[in-house]
């Protein structure tokens, strides 16, 4: 049974416009995620989102063929270093919800 994973990101709101400044390294890490995932089996695809409400908030949707798939990738020590540079820069955890069709 597919999976859907809606990952919540919040950029951190820096004053003088600094935001833009966690970008040129923010970018490239989150490309590498996403290049590394769909590298994984049971990755079926994935979007990230940014709210029109609040432009600091961003949600990620991943999709997977099963929870054991997601769950590899969770456990891949590679992709919880990226994960470790991006929260390290966004000075928040990325929060996780897994959902399934039922």
């Amino acid at each position: 049974m597919s999976i859907r994973v809606l990952m919540f990101r919040r950029m951190p709101r820096l004053y003088g416009g600094l935001e833009a400044d966690l970008l040129p390294q923010l970018g490239p890490l989150l490309v590498e995620a996403r290049q590394l995932a769909f590298r994984q089996p049971g990755y079926i695809s994935g979007e990230t989102m940014r709210n029109v409400s609040d432009p600091y908030e961003f949600l990620v949707i991943s999709t997977w063929k099963s929870v054991e798939d997601w769950e590899r990738w969770f456990a891949n020590p590679q992709r919880a270093e990226i994960e470790g540079k991006i929260d390290a820069l966004l000075g928040h955890p990325t929060e996780y919800r897994v959902y399934s069709y039922d």
